[in-house]
């Protein structure tokens, strides 16, 4: 479970690119035999999310390939990651799958937003959204 229901944060608006959704969608089905519930917290929120059309990418949402900077408001950690597939995840690296818990909280979110969300082992945090930026190529 991504988030929980009954806590004082509402779930904020998420926003995705045609092209990320239909990818992302594909990579939640073909994630359900092996990772249950990755998969159905990441098909949670693409049923939630508003689809942009083909061709619209804002400068200012967290989509795959980008690099995002977040901060964590238990502790005031501030953190940059890319969001990846999960092939490419290296978290020596900073990249980050869009299959683990944190980086499906972030996929969508805009500048500015935070979200509630739990950690593999059951800890609720909470996080904001601090810069999104194209990642480097190579």
């Amino acid at each position: 479970m991504m988030k929980q229901s009954n806590n004082n944060y509402s779930e904020p608006h998420i926003t995705l690119t045609a092209s990320d959704h239909e990818h992302l969608s594909s990579l939640a089905r073909a994630a359900m035999r092996s990772m249950p519930e990755a998969a159905a917290n990441l098909a949670d929120e693409l049923d939630r999310a508003q689809v942009l059309a083909k061709g619209h990418r804002p400068t200012d949402v967290v989509s795959m390939g980008c690099q995002v900077e977040f901060r964590d408001e238990s502790d005031g950690r501030v953190q940059k990651v890319t969001l990846v597939d999960p092939s490419e995840a290296d978290i020596q690296q900073g990249k980050v799958s869009v299959l683990t818990p944190v980086g499906t909280a972030l996929i969508g979110l805009r500048t500015g937003a935070s979200i509630t969300w739990e950690t593999r082992t059951g800890q609720l945090k909470r996080l904001t959204v601090m810069k999104v930026r194209k990642a480097p190529i190579g």
